[in-house]
């Protein structure tokens, strides 16, 4: 039995099998944030009380730098994410949505690829 209009069969107008991907990927990443963040709180009121060579020398420490890194890692799959939804949503142009997509999808790899850089370059001494 359809529930779809006699106009909308005709047509092939329905479901294209992917919205559910995106869908839980994007709950994937939020319930993943959700013990990383609280992770981050507790580390920015400890490292309040740390000079800058205490910082760097619990920055060094393999499981922090690890957390630090997944943490700056879904963070910023899931801020492309969410603004990837705004733009597919109310960007009406396909050639504006199509340069907001990839300006989107450049500018959070980019910023997500220095963060983690940068911490790494400090867990691995280089500052």
């Amino acid at each position: 039995m359809s529930f779809r209009t006699p106009l909308s069969q005709a047509r092939g107008l329905g479901s294209a099998k992917h919205g559910v991907t995106h869908w839980l990927s994007e709950r994937v990443g939020a319930a993943a944030l959700v013990p990383l963040v609280i992770w981050g709180a507790y580390s920015v009121i400890l490292l309040a009380g740390l000079d800058y060579d205490g910082a760097v020398a619990w920055v060094r420490q393999p499981v922090n730098a690890t957390l630090l890194i997944l943490t700056l890692a879904v963070s910023f799959s899931h801020m492309q994410q969410g603004v990837r939804v705004i733009i597919e949503d109310y960007v009406y142009s396909h050639l504006s949505k199509a340069a907001a997509l990839l300006a989107n999808l450049f500018l959070c790899g980019l910023a997500g690829a220095l963060a983690i850089f940068s911490i790494l370059k400090v867990a691995l001494g280089g500052a």
